[in-house]
């Protein structure tokens, strides 16, 4: 049997982790009418956890998937993702699908200038010129200043800033640690997060809120009906697949061929908005997904020109 070349596993890798990923959006914001965010990723990571550790771990490094030097930048970069997930999927409770998931897509463009400001990194004009037309998308989508604009779009804009954040830590540890390491900590990092946000908020003291997005983040624990389980088990195991696939992708493949596939979550956010929450998109809402999908796509192939070696990328969520 011949072994499978690796831009074309990296290729597959990515594409399901991104269908994966966008279930996940989906279901969160579905739930996000009834539960709190914290007790969501909560029992979603708890799901997680287990599959990495009884099924990941044992097929791949088994219990030296735990094992690490560089704990404290694990936590940090698990804090990250936490926050990044967290903004996004508040975003989430109160924008359409589509919106939020495309404003999110400015964290390539977010990367680029991190590595200018924290890695002494060089970007030519013709990189800086992308950014300001992936910042001019955004706008165009937020539209602020006009009665379209809503607070709530400012939150996926700042999980695009966590997730370069994310980008950098893993910059300086992915070289040495696993990709079943690195998400068995992001998990245990939402473990804990939960646990926090739950102990403090989770009997609703703060929970009689009329904004969607304030409501989902400080509504009172329930427990979960029998009907939901099944929603539950899905972003549970969702999640803990697709982080470990998109870790890999970015092992095996180079970053510029593995990247574009990501933004495959775009336009597939367009049809789960249509045919789940009944959201359909404007013509402003196209042109600012346009402007930014076009400069994400031509910075991740543009760094490929200037970097002949590829970086390892984080996992999305």
């Amino acid at each position: 049997m011949t072994q499978m070349a690796p831009a074309r596993l990296g290729a597959i890798c990515a594409a399901v982790a991104v269908v994966f990923f966008s279930i996940n959006d989906v279901a969160i914001k579905f739930l996000s009418g009834g539960y709190a965010l914290h007790q969501v990723v909560l029992i979603r990571s708890v799901i997680g956890l287990l599959l990495i550790v009884f099924v990941i771990a044992p097929l791949t490094s088994g219990w030296a998937v735990a094992r690490t030097r560089k704990l404290k930048m694990h936590m940090l970069r698990g804090l990250c993702v936490v926050f990044a997930n967290m903004t996004f999927f508040l975003g989430l409770a109160a924008m359409p699908f589509a919106d939020a998931v495309a404003i999110f897509f400015i964290s390539p463009l977010v990367i680029t200038l991190f590595s200018v400001l924290f890695l002494g990194e060089v970007v030519g004009p013709r990189r800086w010129a992308a950014i300001a037309v992936g910042f001019l998308g955004v706008l165009v989508m937020m539209r602020p200043g006009t009665q379209a604009f809503q607070v709530a779009s400012l939150l996926p804009l700042a999980a695009a800033v966590w997730y370069a954040g994310i980008h950098i830590i893993t910059r300086r540890i992915g070289g040495t640690e696993s990709a079943a390491t690195m998400a068995f900590y992001i998990q245990i990092m939402f473990i804990i997060v939960g646990v926090l946000f739950g102990l403090i908020v989770g009997d609703g003291r703060f929970g009689d809120l009329t904004d969607p997005s304030l409501a989902f983040l400080l509504r009172a624990w329930r427990w979960p009906v029998p009907a939901d389980y099944p929603i539950f088990a899905v972003i549970g195991i969702g999640i803990a697949i697709a982080g470990y696939l998109i870790s890999q992708a970015y092992r095996v493949a180079e970053a510029s061929y593995v990247a574009p596939f990501e933004y495959l979550a775009l336009p597939m956010s367009v049809v789960w908005g249509m045919i789940v929450f009944d959201e359909f998109p404007g013509g402003w809402d196209y042109f600012g997904m346009a402007l930014i999908l076009g400069a994400g796509l031509f910075t991740v192939w543009r760094e490929a020109q200037v970097k002949p070696v590829a970086l390892q990328r984080p996992l999305r969520r």
